[in-house]
């Protein structure tokens, strides 16, 4: 992926006038619409001309309606986060936020995500994909529990389960199927688990994850108010500084451009294991890459005016 510096702006003048896609219609709907209102409300404490829209199957009626400028993507799951928001915005001509189609379609997916770290040489988990709860019970014999079985196609942990006895495989692979997207099985890694995002080029501060739940699940990215958020995240900065560079990598394979997430997992022998890219990560109060922000000085609003730069500087 082509570096692209930053272009910076100083007048909220230079954006013109700014559509913030958020709800949309897929699973993370209501994830969208919270983290729309925040974005929406710190564009405007700006001085930013933002506009709210909800994102559904007219959407490119009212952005061609609304003369924008631009739009400031805040999607998350499918029909945002997944290209076709982004191929839709090519086709208008309309310079948005974020990532590109190519980036989008495979970050949305984990499976061609892990294929594509495979083939580079990035470290992600063994996995299978599955098609029947039998298969997945031939699976656990074959990866050993426990396992984590999810959708390949969603965010926010929806559709996941772990499993670690034999009589869970029936409950976790309805859960998944209920999300009608391939079956993604891997063994579970035990370790700690961190969060590094990527803004404007550069990997902001790691983010430790706890949790006392069994995983960290939607309960826990959203509603528990017992989800401890360590940044700094309490390594050697020599090491920081390596698993920096492997989140920028992990991103830079995806073609990820402007600003993104990835999370990965830490093993008791030390091995980094890379799980996932979201390319329009969360931007509520249990968001983290505003926390990631915070840690390097930047508050909410200036996270928000770092991320709308991201779309006058394209990643072609």
């Amino acid at each position: 992926m082509r570096q692209v510096q930053r272009t910076a702006v100083t007048d909220p003048k230079a954006f013109g006038k700014v559509a913030v896609l958020m709800g949309g219609w897929s699973a993370e709907r209501d994830v969208s619409l919270k983290s729309g209102a925040a974005v929406l409300a710190a564009l405007r404490a700006s001085g930013v001309d933002a506009h709210g829209i909800d994102a559904d199957r007219a959407v490119l009626k009212a952005l061609a309606a609304g003369q924008f400028d631009r739009a400031f993507i805040i999607l998350h799951g499918r029909g945002g986060e997944d290209g076709v928001i982004q191929g839709a915005l090519e086709t208008l001509g309309l310079p948005y936020t974020g990532s590109g189609v190519m980036a989008s379609a495979l970050g949305m997916d984990k499976l061609r995500t892990k294929q594509l770290w495979l083939g580079t040489g990035l470290p992600t988990p063994d996995y299978r994909i599955v098609e029947s709860a039998a298969e997945l019970a031939a699976a656990a014999g074959d990866l050993g529990l426990p396992l984590a079985v999810k959708p390949s196609r969603e965010g926010s942990s929806i559709g996941i389960s772990r499993v670690d006895r034999a009589e869970q495989v029936p409950e976790a692979w309805e859960r998944a199927a209920a999300c009608h997207s391939p079956i993604l099985v891997e063994p579970w890694i035990r370790g700690q688990e961190y969060t590094g995002a990527m803004l404007q080029g550069e990997a902001l501060p790691l983010i430790r994850l706890e949790t006392p739940r069994a995983f960290y699940d939607y309960e826990a990215k959203y509603h528990a108010s017992d989800t401890r958020y360590l940044c700094p995240c309490g390594l050697p900065e020599a090491r920081e500084a390596e698993l920096k560079e492997l989140v920028r990598r992990a991103y830079a394979a995806v073609g990820g451009h402007g600003w993104g997430r990835v999370d990965l997992l830490v093993d008791a022998e030390g091995r980094p294991w890379l799980l996932e890219v979201n390319t329009v990560p969360g931007m509520t109060d249990h968001s983290l890459v505003p926390m990631a922000a915070r840690a390097t000085g930047l508050n909410f609003e200036q996270l928000v005016w770092r991320i709308l730069e991201t779309s006058l500087a394209r990643a072609d």
